[in-house]
C-alpha cells in the first residue's frame, strides 16, 4: 500500500472534537482499495466474513443530561462496500458525548443506521453497559502457539514464498496462533500489534515456514482488513487447504480495535478480549 492513497482520510491529522452528534463524521474507504492487489475486479471473494470492531469510549447523555457510558462490538460484514477509516469512527462516536438520547436503544438504533449507510451493508451494533463487559472477561485464541518455534533470517516484508506444505500426501486438521504478528498503519506508519490464529484443514504446513511468513508482516504498510485477507489469499493459493480460517485480534488504537475474521465458511467467533486488549 503506498501512504499518499490514504491522505484523503483524517488520519494523521489534526482534528477538533466534536461533542454534539455529527454522522457526516464518518468517513468510508471502499474495499476495493486495498483489495486490487489480492482480488481481480469483479471477482467474487474467495472468503465470507466480518472485522469485529470494539469501542470503549463511549459516551452520551440521557434524556435529563446525565452521561451514560458503554461499550460497543460492532460487526461489518467483509462484502460491504466499504470499510469506516477508525479515526473518523472515533471522531463520530466522540460526537455523542453531549448529545441526550432517550435511551440505550436509541443509541444503537443511531449508530447502526449511521454505519451501515457509510459501509453500504447491514452493520450490527451490540451495546454492553460495563458490568456486561466485565462479566465477559478475558480469553486466549485457541490452539498450538507457534511462538517458541525458532526461525533463522526472518524478513520483514511479506512473502507468500515462505509458505511450505508438506507433501506427504496426509491430510490434518489443526489451529496455530501467534502473538508476535505487527504490521504498520499505513497512513501514519504508527505500528499494530495482534495476535494471529489459523485454522485449516488440509496437507500439513509447514509450522516454522508459517511463523516466518507472519512475522513477515512486520514493517509492511496495512489497515487490519487488508493484512488478514493478505494472509487468507496467500495461505489458500500456496497451500491449498480444504478449508481455512484467519482471525486477528489487534491491539487497540484511539479507544477502538479491530479484529478481522475471514473464512471459507465457518461462523464467525463470538466477540471476546485477549490480555493485551
Amino acid at each position: 500500500m503506498n501512504q499518499d492513497e490514504f491522505n484523503d482520510t483524517a488520519l494523521g491529522k489534526r482534528s477538533e472534537a466534536v461533542s454534539q452528534y455529527t454522522p457526516s463524521l464518518l468517513f468510508p474507504i471502499d474495499r476495493s482499495r486495498m483489495r486490487g492487489d489480492l482480488i481481480a475486479p469483479g471477482s467474487e471473494l474467495p472468503f465470507e466474513g466480518v472485522d469485529l470492531w470494539t469501542a470503549w469510549e463511549l459516551t452520551w447523555l440521557d434524556r435529563d443530561g446525565k452521561p451514560e457510558v458503554g461499550v460497543l462490538q460492532i460487526s461489518v460484514p467483509c462484502d460491504s462496500r466499504a470499510i469506516v477509516e477508525s479515526k473518523s469512527l472515533k471522531l463520530y462516536l466522540g460526537s455523542f458525548a453531549q448529545t441526550p438520547f432517550a435511551s440505550a436503544y436509541d443509541v444503537v438504533r443511531t449508530l447502526e443506521s449511521d454505519l451501515s449507510v457509510t459501509v453500504g451493508a447491514q452493520v450490527v451494533v451490540d451495546l454492553l453497559t460495563i458490568s456486561q463487559a466485565t462479566q465477559a472477561g478475558i480469553a486466549s485464541l485457541t490452539g498450538e502457539s507457534l511462538d517458541t518455534i525458532r526461525i533463522a533470517a526472518p524478513v520483514y516484508q511479506p512473502d507468500a514464498g515462505l509458505l511450505q506444505r508438506l507433501e506427504t500426501g496426509r491430510m490434518v486438521s489443526e489451529t496455530l496462533h501467534t502473538n508476535l504478528f505487527r504490521s504498520l498503519c499505513p497512513v501514519t506508519g504508527q505500528p499494530d500489534m495482534a495476535s494471529v490464529q489459523i485454522s485449516y484443514t488440509g496437507p500439513r504446513i509447514e509450522h516454522e515456514d508459517l511463523l516466518r511468513y507472519l512475522v513477515s508482516f512486520r514493517d509492511y504498510p496495512g489497515f487490519h482488513e487488508h493484512c488478514v485477507e493478505r494472509i487468507f489469499v496467500d495461505i489458500l493459493a500456496r497451500c491449498r487447504p480444504r478449508e481455512l480460517s484467519v482471525y486477528a485480534r489487534f491491539l487497540r488504537r484511539g479507544g477502538i480495535d479491530i479484529n478481522p475474521f475471514r473464512s471459507t465458511g465457518k461462523a464467525a467467533p463470538s466477540p471476546t478480549r485477549l490480555v493485551r486488549q
